[in-house]
């Protein structure tokens, strides 16, 4: 019954698993007791053959005597068959010499294997390997299998036997899409591993451009050293001239509030990545978070989105994981793009019932388009009362707008980036950079009221002067020629397309006119700042290439964060100097 005969040397259950004949396995299994564990020559047991056949009949039945083919069929990714002997019992947690099955498959990236196993038995997640004492995740080979293990609960910073996490193999082996989906999902930048290294020390071991840019834009100490004391800024030095004097500053003091102070966020789209990279130094400058450095924050589209996120306490790299995983969500498929999974965002970071005045402070100002009428019209979502004399607005609308205490955030933050083209108008609201993409003179403008409402109403005690404005952007496009914008009546063919070029150039220069953030708006508010004596302050960094409001890709987002945080260093000096005047205003 176990003897191997032929040229391949097979046991006769090897013969019946390979024809699939159920009759006679169940004879030698049930009746003659068959081994299942004798190998051919060239050592497949009969479970390679059950695999090879895909009948998961024989599976069952084989799988009823025996748990030790699922490190085989993860190999294989035959997802029926692993179900099939999941069915009858078969053990999940059987090591095998690579580790457990789900080991297995992580290490052949078989995901339906996978998530069969996980579903079947969820503690897997956390399950270690003998030789490494590794979880899933260090397997991990591809984005979509470590995006999978995160979904499934697998610990991001787990250290292995080795003392390595999942961010210190993804960087070894080179698997930039891998570092991506664990720095967006919180992987920590600065954890040291074998021999003291942190992920940075590894990437610039190797010398991996793009995996050493996302690492420092997602915080990574250039200054940690490792257990023979070198930094990653010493192995750059060795390495990469670009990088050697690549280092970052801290702190100052408390602070006495005297002044209002202003924070203006530009629209931009997924360029918002671009002010949350800000954001993040003005609190590392200042020792503080946003909504502490502020009296008044405004912003119009992703700038709208990120004001609530500072005015609502949200970790800065928090948001900048939330950007980069959302972005594929949002931006799927053709324009328009569909807005659920824009709106299922809002509501789930926002929550579904917030009301724009559950947080009163620091004040919030939120800019869309009113496009119900012509010419349309700005619009400002509050969390606070509307003065009096804006009120003449509201007498001549068909359709009265709902008090801010009854307007919803993330309502708001939908009208507000309504741009369009990308996204459908949000009831009678479009894109607030239509009108405001840089909202810094209209929330100048709404102080100015403000304080008016106040001094008019017997509450001039509260009014406070305006001492410091600090307007954000996304990045400043580079300038390119523009051959002609002349449209006129063609008398030839020649002419005609001509005419169809000015026109296609003259649509874009009026768009480009109207959402300009840089420019006259800029020199008016820095003047208008001058008249009041008001410190004033623009960050924005030149981009080398124009990056489109709903680009995807990892590569150039983690690029023009690197741009940014050059940037940041550069004018390093400036931040620390508006740090001094917003902890003494």
């Amino acid at each position: 019954i176990n003897s191997n005969s032929g040229e391949n040397e097979c046991t006769p259950l090897h013969l019946a698993c390979q024809k699939g004949d159920l009759a006679s396995l169940q004879e030698l299994v049930n009746e003659c007791h068959a081994r299942l564990d004798l190998t051919d020559k060239n050592g497949d047991t009969v479970f390679h053959y059950a695999v090879r056949g895909t009948n998961p009949k024989v599976i069952e039945l084989l799988g009823r005597k025996s748990t030790v083919a699922l490190d085989h069929l993860n190999e294989e990714g035959q997802k029926d068959v692993v179900i099939s002997l999941l069915k009858v019992n078969a053990k999940c947690t059987n090591l095998g010499p690579l580790g457990y099955p789900i080991h297995t498959a992580m290490k052949n990236s078989q995901k339906k294997c996978a998530v069969a196993l996980l579903d079947k038995e969820i503690s897997q997640i956390q399950l270690v390997d003998s030789r490494h004492g590794a979880t899933p995740l260090h397997w991990a080979k591809n984005a979509e299998m470590t995006r999978l293990l995160i979904e499934y609960g697998c610990d991001v910073n787990f250290l292995s036997a080795t003392g390595d996490s999942a961010l210190h193999i993804a960087v070894r082996r080179g698997r930039f899409d891998c570092v991506m989906v664990l720095l967006t999902h919180g992987a920590m930048t600065n954890c040291k591993g074998k021999d003291g290294n942190t992920p940075l020390h590894l990437a610039m071991q190797q010398d991996h451009l793009e995996t050493i840019k996302a690492l420092i834009v997602f915080g990574a100490d250039m200054n940690i050293p490792n257990d023979v004391g070198e930094t990653p800024g010493l192995l750059a030095a060795r390495t990469s001239k670009e990088y050697q004097d690549y280092l970052h500053v801290s702190t100052l003091s408390s602070m006495v509030k005297k002044q209002d102070r202003l924070l203006s966020l530009d629209g931009g789209g997924v360029r918002g990545v671009v002010l949350i990279q800000f954001l993040i130094a003005i609190e590392k400058a200042a020792g503080r978070p946003v909504r502490e450095l502020f009296d008044w924050v405004a912003g119009t589209s992703t700038g709208g989105i990120l004001a609530i996120a500072a005015v609502h306490a949200k970790p800065m790299d928090h948001m900048r994981c939330l950007y980069f995983r959302m972005k594929d969500e949002v931006f799927r498929g053709s324009r328009p793009y569909e807005s659920e999974p824009l709106e299922d965002f809002l509501k789930k970071e926002f929550g579904e019932n917030t009301k724009m005045t559950d947080v009163k402070n620091p004040k919030l100002l939120l800019t869309a388009t009113l496009c119900d009428r012509q010419p349309a019209q700005l619009h400002l979502f509050r969390n606070y009362n509307i003065p009096e004399d804006k009120s003449k607005i509201h007498s001549k609308v068909q359709y009265p707008f709902s008090f801010s205490s009854d307007q919803l955030v993330w309502q708001a933050a939908r009208s507000s980036g309504a741009a369009p083209t990308y996204f459908r108008p949000f009831e009678r609201f479009l894109d607030g950079g239509l009108l405001a993409n840089n909202p810094t003179l209209d929330a100048m403008t709404e102080i100015n009221d403000y304080n008016k409402y106040l001094i008019q109403n017997g509450q001039g005690h509260k009014v406070k002067k305006l001492g410091v404005v600090v307007s954000l952007g996304t990045g400043k496009a580079p300038q390119v020629p523009v051959s002609s914008v002349d449209v006129f009546r063609p008398s030839n063919p020649w002419e005609l397309a001509k005419t169809v070029y000015g026109a296609k150039e003259l649509g874009k220069l009026v768009v480009d006119c109207c959402t300009d953030p840089d420019g006259p708006c800029i020199d008016r508010a820095r003047a208008w700042c001058n008249m009041i004596e008001a410190h004033y302050i623009r960050f924005n960094p030149p981009l080398e290439i124009d990056i489109m409001l709903d680009e995807v890709s990892d590569a150039i987002l983690v690029n023009l964060l690197w741009d940014t945080q050059l940037y940041i260093y550069k004018h390093w000096g400036q931040f620390e100097r508006l740090a001094e005047w917003l902890l003494n205003p």
